[in-house]
C-alpha cells in the first residue's frame, strides 16, 4: 500500500473526499515528523511508539578502496509496534 492507496482507504472507510482524507494523512505524518524533530515519542495505544534512537560514532570501509572511514554519529527515526498490531499478524 502507498500513500496515494492508504488516502482512497481512509476517504472510503470514513465518509471523507479523497482532497479532506489526503489533508488528513498529510496531517498525521508532518504531526509525527514534528514530534520526533523535537526528540518527543509518538505512542499510540494499539498500534505502536515512534521515537528517536541516537546511533553512536563507527568505523566502516569503503569498498571500492578499502580505505577505513569514519561514520559520523547521528538519530534515527524508529517504530515499534504495539501488542494488538502484533496480534493482528499471527
Amino acid at each position: 500500500m502507498n500513500k496515494n492507496d492508504l488516502i482512497a482507504f481512509v476517504a472510503e472507510s470514513a465518509g471523507l473526499t479523497k482532497v479532506d482524507a489526503g489533508r488528513s494523512v498529510d496531517a498525521f505524518i508532518g504531526a509525527i515528523g514534528v514530534a520526533l524533530k523535537k526528540k518527543e515519542e509518538v505512542r499510540l495505544v494499539g498500534f505502536g511508539t515512534f521515537y528517536v534512537s541516537k546511533r553512536a560514532a563507527t568505523k566502516g570501509r569503503n569498498p571500492r578502496t578499502g580505505e577505513e572511514i569514519s561514520i559520523p554519529a547521528s538519530l534515527q527515526p524508529k517504530f515499534k509496534p504495539g501488542k494488538s498490531l502484533k496480534d493482528a499478524l499471527s
